[in-house]
């Protein structure tokens, strides 16, 4: 069987926040325009207006991946500071208010309006997503059903979303309690092949519920607009290198999973209801504890399945030549993430002696510092 290209790209949803006092902006229509004269269609607005987002073009592997990615987000902060703006990455900001932003004024955007009521005004989130190249639809039908398995271990990893509206919600992942009030959202459901996928996407199609299958919004999809399978589950990263270490463990989980199809092996698939319970772990705690390994049959740390997973996958990070990224896993799971960093930052500026409001402003202050890292 030929092998696929496992080719990679990268979407990332920033926040626009005023430099003076870390409130989210709007996204002038000139920062629009500079960005897109030097990214072009690399860039775009996003649902609300104190969003924006970027996607890298079609990357041969992860080295390539991070040279855009660095492009994209050093132009985006340039173009930024222009306006006493800066982007930051992560899922949600840590005391912006939904209710006080406005959508973006496009034919999608209000569409989405209409059809999705009042749900819709409380995305105030940001997510980023990883396409990984599999031309050819039966083997994505079937990379689906298994790579679904490890999806609470790539949202454990990311969780970037502590806050809401300037207080602690106990949560790893806000972002994900908010995005799941949408339709279609979740765990991707168990399909036998691409044309029982095709059948039940066709039936929304012809009641005219959805348009195409762009209005699915599974935590893994197969992309409308690509020949790749698309992860959707993850908070944005605070950091570069963290994105790609995210990026680059799809990547080797797929080609893996693809191994073992060449060997007429496979991934066990597990019960959605039983891989959700993992899910809801990876969005309560992130890294901090563990998540359910259904074989050995209890919570096992996060930094023992970390291990397991380098181990599975080791193969695979040498022919994609990601074990610089495959590494950093490990630090991220031994020293934090960014809601490990985000809580930090508040326990910090809280022993200093500043207010609630100046603990949540240090912890923005802090996420703009971030994503200059690695620029």
């Amino acid at each position: 069987m030929r092998e696929p290209a496992f080719s990679i790209g990268i979407e990332e949803e920033y926040l626009l926040v005023d430099l003076d006092s870390m409130a989210l902006a709007q996204a002038p229509e000139g920062l629009m325009e500079a960005c897109a004269a030097e990214l072009e269609k690399q860039v775009s607005p996003e649902f609300l207006q104190c969003q924006i987002e970027i996607g890298t073009k079609v990357c041969a592997d992860i080295n390539e991946a991070r040279e855009d990615l660095k492009r994209l987000r050093s132009t985006v902060a340039r173009c930024a500071k222009a306006y006493n703006l800066a982007p930051i990455a992560a899922s949600c900001h840590p005391f912006g208010d939904w209710k006080n932003q406005h959508h973006t004024n496009k034919d999608r955007y209000n569409a989405l309006q209409d059809a999705l009521g009042g749900v819709v005004r409380r995305m105030l989130i940001c997510g980023m997503h990883v396409h990984v190249g599999l031309d050819d639809d039966a083997l994505r039908a079937d990379l689906m059903g298994q790579m679904a398995y490890f999806l609470p271990h790539l949202l454990a990893m990311s969780t970037s979303s502590p806050f809401w509206q300037g207080e602690d919600t106990g949560l790893a992942s806000y972002r994900i309690s908010v995005f799941d009030n949408l339709p279609r959202t979740g765990l991707p459901p168990t399909f036998d092949n691409w044309s029982e996928y095709e059948r039940s996407v066709q039936v929304l199609v012809d009641l005219g519920v959805i348009e195409d299958s762009s209005k699915i919004w599974w935590d893994l999809r197969p992309s409308h607009a690509f020949p790749t399978l698309e992860t959707r589950i993850m908070d944005v990263q605070p950091r570069l290198e963290d994105t790609l270490t995210l990026a680059a463990i799809n990547q080797c989980l797929m080609r893996m999973l693809w191994r073992l199809r060449v060997r007429n092996q496979r991934w066990r698939r597990y019960d959605p209801f039983l891989i959700s319970e993992n899910r809801w772990r990876a969005q309560r705690y992130g890294v901090s504890d563990g998540l359910i390994d259904f074989g050995r049959g209890e919570i096992v740390p996060m930094a023992e399945l970390t291990e397991e997973l380098i181990s599975l996958v080791e193969e695979d990070a040498g022919i994609l030549r990601c074990h610089r990224e495959l590494e950093h896993s490990r630090e991220i799971v031994a020293h934090g993430n960014a809601t490990t960093r985000q809580r930090a930052v508040v326990a910090e500026a809280k022993a200093a002696g500043k207010d609630a409001d100046g603990q949540m402003q240090a912890v923005v202050s802090h996420l703009v510092e971030a994503f200059h890292e690695g620029l």
